[in-house]
């Protein structure tokens, strides 16, 4: 089919590589002439594992290509996406700015039949305004048919998931383009679930709201472990043993940040409220998550009395590995704490760096490895479990000047292993483990 992408950020670009080497004829169109000029270059702008060299093998088969004329992208395009982003308001409702302008957009440009699919993740009944739109912007006589169309992509593994998802979800009322759009999905051979626009609509949210639900239940599990004596590991490994539960999204940490789940619930708070619900649930599921950004900081705190002059190195700094995305990462948290307390901020990231560099406050430096990264530190924060940092952070604590100290955010090491080295030891929802010159000390003392 003849596919017509309108944004090119994961989801848009990583949608129309997909479908091109599944076969179809797919033009992926944004209104910046340098990331169309980036991408005909075969450079990805966004990291992510296993895009880039999709999308030159597709683009020199002349399965893919880039654009910033609509008219030129929506040319005989039976089947065009809108995938572009619907950024979080001051309210915390979803912007649709972006949304609305490119339902106009299709309208002044098509000049055939169409089927219009809504990628970007849209409040329920945002689809019905769409047509609305369409309808009342249309140019040419012409058919448009609407679909609603939400994806389940992990930044990270957007490729991956991608050629391997659980589902894919086509909410329509049109039997034929159901038809059509799962013919077009059907090299995937992933199983497909029609459904109403509003139930594809609330979809997206509910399944992102139930996995940050996840989340922060474990880490209340976690932060309440440490009280009591429990090991918060053993005990998500026996309730995850449930198949009513899963293990899946049990690990705990320093919370979720990202684009999707940050966003998502706060847009679905916002609906709620729009629609006369008080959804308590999930406005404690974000309070959670919010609170536990700061809690490296406060073993620290509670560790030192006081952080000034410390030198803290950050090992990972985007929001989860295999991503350059900082949006809404616990590196920008802790680093606006640490500088206001006059501690020095050494930063790390085997890939987003650059980014990164655009949202920690002045005054962080920026390490070019994790060995220079821990031997400049008094203290070391995992913040992001990148493999590298896992296999060699704590390996590396032989490199601290003094007596180390690390605060893992990630729980990347059994408590076992930590234990066969020099190193004082913090993790999530378990107990601290010492090194072993302070437990002889200890041991002294009495």
């Amino acid at each position: 089919m003849r596919v017509a992408i309108i944004g090119t950020g994961y989801v848009g670009l990583v949608t129309g590589v997909c479908l091109s080497d599944i076969g179809h004829d797919v033009t992926c169109i944004d209104i910046n002439p340098d990331k169309i000029e980036i991408l005909k270059n075969g450079e990805s702008p966004i990291y992510e594992p296993g895009l880039e060299e999709l999308m030159k093998y597709n683009s020199e088969k002349g399965r893919l290509n880039f654009t910033t004329s609509h008219s030129e992208g929506f040319r005989e395009a039976e089947v065009i996406f809108i995938a572009v982003g619907t950024p979080q308001s001051e309210d915390g409702s979803a912007d649709l700015t972006y949304i609305f302008q490119a339902a106009k957009d299709i309208a002044y440009n098509i000049t055939c039949d169409t089927i219009l699919i809504t990628k970007s993740t849209v409040p329920i009944g945002t689809n019905y305004k769409i047509k609305e739109v369409v309808l009342e912007h249309l140019k040419e006589d012409v058919k448009v048919d609407f679909v609603s169309n939400p994806e389940f992509l992990r930044e990270g593994s957007a490729v991956w998931d991608t050629f391997n998802g659980d589902r894919i979800v086509i909410g329509t009322d049109y039997k034929e383009a159901a038809e059509k759009i799962e013919a077009l999905y059907q090299p995937f051979q992933i199983p497909v679930l029609t459904t109403s626009i509003p139930s594809a609509e609330m979809i997206k949210y509910a399944a992102n709201a139930f996995l940050a639900t996840k989340i922060s239940f474990i880490n209340e599990i976690a932060n309440l472990s440490e009280k009591v004596g429990a090991d918060v590991e053993e005990v998500a490994n026996g309730i995850g043993k449930d198949g009513r539960i899963g293990s899946k999204f049990l690990q705990a940490g320093i919370g979720y940040g990202g684009s999707c789940f940050p966003k998502d619930t706060h847009a679905l708070v916002r609906i709620s409220e729009e629609s006369d619900h008080e959804f308590h649930l999930l406005k404690s599921v974000i309070k959670t998550n919010d609170s536990q950004k700061f809690l490296l900081y406060e073993k620290a705190l509670e560790r030192f009395g006081s952080l000034e002059g410390k030198r803290v190195a950050f090992l990972g700094l985007s929001f989860k590995p295999e991503t350059d995305d900082m949006r809404e990462a616990a590196s920008i948290t802790l680093a606006e704490l640490l500088i206001k307390d006059k501690a020095q901020v050494i930063g790390y990231d085997p890939i987003a760096t650059e980014n990164a560099k655009k949202l920690l406050p002045e005054g962080v430096v920026y390490a070019e490895n994790i060995e220079d990264a821990i031997k400049q530190a008094d203290i070391v924060f995992i913040l992001t479990d990148w493999q590298e940092i896992v296999e060699k952070a704590l390996i590396l604590t032989s490199l601290f000047h003094d007596e180390p100290a690390m605060f893992d955010g990630r729980n990347c090491y059994s408590l076992e292993e930590v234990q066969k080295f020099n190193v004082e030891y913090y993790s999530v929802g378990r107990e601290v483990v010492h090194p072993k010159t302070k437990e002889k000390q200890l041991a002294a003392s009495f």
